[in-house]
């Protein structure tokens, strides 16, 4: 069966997770670079990533990499490349995002049009006709060009695979459900120990975890704009793939999933959102503020995303606000504690530094995962 490279791009720092994801899941990496990981596997592969992965935003099929130096470079190039093998006759495709970095060629409207072009060419020469309908199904590409080396891919996922399809209401300051799975999977949380979010918002970090914990794959509620790709994938493919995540998932799980926010409103959302997941049974959704937070229960874990001051009105308020961060953590000794912050000053207030702490990037903001790790609780 052919094999295929594909492209998982992720969230700056959190490489590492999502080579562990797609190795666990039985295949061979080929790259790992700055927010983003390659792999190989044949075209099953391409179904099982976008159903299984929780870390990664989309599954890109690699068609062609290159050098290019100028744009006649770039329009030959691209010609040669058997496109009649990926798009078929009745395709709509586009360049749907180009960028380049320390590239000659820097313009992403020109590189997208001559790509397209030249797409056209190839396909005209192949199929024999002066004009196409592009009635068929869909086929987006993304474009790279770092330093001169020019990679084109084929968008499988379609809209990005954060997009779960639970949440239908947010909070003002979300946390994406590929982020929330990763700093989960960072921890040595399993299902079986207490795990309390105080600033859930929408819940995400509660719902992600009920997710892991019971086995349900992130893509099991949504499509993939891979799937109406008749040229590329037979029908059983998927079939078996949603078979094979419905056969996973553990039904009687018992899960101590806690989350909490001082806004009222933000908790029915995230019951709600808890609903649409199915995970709701696993989670307990409450308004209560941090101060508020105590627990009986020992050796549990804290992963939050708390306010560091995105709005100016906000600032003022983050000093008081991680003190009474540090009191919790200091009630609840044998706890671990996980925060993903970008607020400067957090381990000054909290009043205690870090086991570990690691840079992320949540989109263009540089955020630290500041790790606090409790004791181990003793061997059963």
């Amino acid at each position: 069966m052919k094999r295929y490279e594909y492209i998982s791009p992720c969230h700056f720092g959190l490489e590492a997770v999502l080579k562990r994801e797609i190795t666990d899941l039985g295949y061979e990496i080929t790259n790992v670079d700055n927010g983003k990981v390659s792999f190989t596997g044949d075209i099953s592969a391409c179904a099982r990533a976008n159903m299984f992965l929780r870390t990664t935003e989309r599954v890109l099929m690699k068609v062609a990499a290159f050098k290019a130096e100028t744009f006649d470079e770039l329009f030959e190039k691209t010609k040669a490349i058997p496109w009649e093998e990926y798009i078929p006759k009745d395709g709509r495709f586009w360049v749907k995002k180009a960028n380049s970095v320390s590239s000659k060629l820097f313009s992403p409207s020109d590189i997208q049009s001559i790509i397209k072009k030249a797409i056209v060419e190839r396909m005209k020469s192949i199929y024999k006709v002066d004009w196409f309908e592009e009635s068929g199904s869909s086929y987006p590409l993304r474009v790279t060009i770092m330093k001169d080396e020019v990679t084109i891919s084929l968008d499988t996922s379609g809209e990005s695979l954060h997009r779960r399809g639970y949440r239908k209401l947010t909070s003002k300051a979300p946390i994406t459900e590929t982020l929330a799975a990763a700093l989960i999977m960072l921890t040595p949380w399993n299902k079986d120990r207490i795990l309390v979010d105080p600033f859930c918002g929408s819940g995400t970090i509660p719902i992600e975890a009920a997710l892991l914990g019971a086995r349900i794959a992130p893509g099991i509620q949504r499509s993939f704009l891979a799937e109406t790709w008749s040229n590329l994938f037979t029908k059983d493919i998927w079939a078996r793939v949603r078979e094979e995540a419905h056969s996973l998932k553990l039904t009687d799980v018992e899960m101590n999933i806690q989350g909490y926010d001082i806004d009222g409103e933000i908790i029915k959302a995230a019951r709600q959102n808890a609903r649409l997941a199915g995970v709701d049974h696993l989670i307990h959704f409450q308004q209560k503020p941090v101060s508020e937070l105590s627990s009986s229960k020992r050796y549990g874990f804290i992963i939050t995303n708390p306010p560091y001051g995105e709005r100016i009105e906000e600032q003022e308020n983050l000093p008081r606000l991680y003190s009474e961060i540090g009191n919790v953590f200091s009630a609840l000794d044998s706890w671990s504690y996980y925060i993903i912050t970008g607020y400067d000053d957090a381990e000054k207030h909290i009043g205690r530094k870090a086991n570990k702490n690691r840079k992320i990037y949540n989109g263009m903001m540089k955020t630290y995962f500041y790790q606090y790790m409790g004791p181990k609780p003793p061997k059963r």
